[in-house]
């Protein structure tokens, strides 16, 4: 699967149907380069896509990138110092979905295509649709929004989510698994406890 992050839709000038590959963080050393978080499968393949597109649709151009920890450091065309590259901190990047590799296997998609796909068990019970893909450090989660109630967030794993249909717009789930039905025991999303906010390193990013 490519992971491709999407949350709720964001307008980019310049792309007809942007999608959020990365997001720049603090400056790196004092000749231009960047620490990038990447929302693709392997983030080396960050320079892959072509030009890349901050919100304001103006474009970066990857002249280097190389593993460092749990991110990798960017040289961008045109960012020649620390001053040039700290301007550039919070920036989100984007490419149009066509711009995307579109030869992916049978069990492949994006996760951008599971925006907009109906939730519902294997008895038909419908829960919403997925609104947003996430993943705050313990693993990709799926938001999910049902008219007239808050949105709940749920694993995204083969256990709470066994089946994706494209095909027929839907995804298949474990409502149990999920945490959507009571098991029987107490827990403290049912008591009205927010859960732990994710620890973050030293660019405000989950870890």
């Amino acid at each position: 699967m490519s992971s491709q992050k999407k949350g709720s839709p964001v307008r980019v000038a310049n792309l007809d149907n942007p999608v959020q590959l990365a997001v720049i963080g603090a400056a790196h050393g004092i000749k231009g380069e960047v620490r990038v978080k990447t929302y693709t499968g392997d983030p080396m393949d960050l320079g892959s896509y072509g030009l890349l597109y901050d919100a304001s649709g103006k474009s970066y151009e990857v002249l280097s990138i190389r593993p460092s920890k749990t991110v990798v450091v960017v040289r961008f065309a045109g960012v020649e110092d620390r001053n040039a590259a700290e301007a550039l901190n919070g920036k989100e990047l984007y490419v149009d979905h066509a711009q995307l590799p579109q030869d992916l296997d049978e069990d492949e998609f994006y996760y951008t295509d599971l925006i907009g796909l109906a939730v519902r068990d294997s008895a038909g019970v419908s829960y919403g649709k997925v609104s947003a893909v996430f993943n705050f450090g313990g693993g990709d989660v799926l938001e999910i929004k049902e008219s007239g109630k808050k949105p709940v967030m749920i694993p995204f794993t083969l256990t709470s989510v066994p089946e994706i249909l494209m095909e027929e717009g839907a995804i298949l789930i474990d409502p149990l698994a999920a945490g959507l039905v009571d098991d029987g025991s107490a827990s403290a999303d049912e008591e009205g406890d927010e859960p732990e906010a994710p620890e973050t390193d030293d660019d405000g990013w989950a870890r």
